[in-house]
């Protein structure tokens, strides 16, 4: 499998800018260059491990939340994700959110192969 630079790129971005950072703080607590972070934001370069777990320490979440969309094995953190969207959720949006997703589901499995 192919690592998807764009959706790690985009969500450094998200976690960078839900903590309130610029590229330049994220590149100073991070030891890169603000130039190499927006890179990594556009996806125009590829990470290396060591730049990977420095920027997860920096934003303070785990490699895996910022790999999530490459990885097969990695529904818990889509689940948290989930959880932590809705969690500022009044009751009328929950109700609309949860059929929507109801819906989006059973859409979804209609479409599947075999489904």
């Amino acid at each position: 499998m192919e690592l998807d630079y764009q959706a790690i790129g985009v969500r450094i971005r998200r976690l960078r800018k839900e903590r309130g950072l610029t590229q330049q703080t994220l590149a100073e607590m991070s030891g890169q260059e603000p130039s190499n972070i927006s890179h990594i934001e556009r996806g125009a370069t590829k990470l290396s491990l060591p730049t990977l777990v420095s920027v997860a320490n920096a934003l303070d979440v785990t490699v895996d939340q910022i790999l999530c969309d490459s990885l097969t094995a990695s529904k818990t953190v889509f689940e948290t994700e989930a959880a932590h969207i809705l969690s500022d959720c009044s009751h009328m949006e929950l109700k609309i959110i949860t059929e929507t997703i109801r819906t989006l589901k059973e859409n979804l499995r209609r479409l599947r192969p075999g489904g």
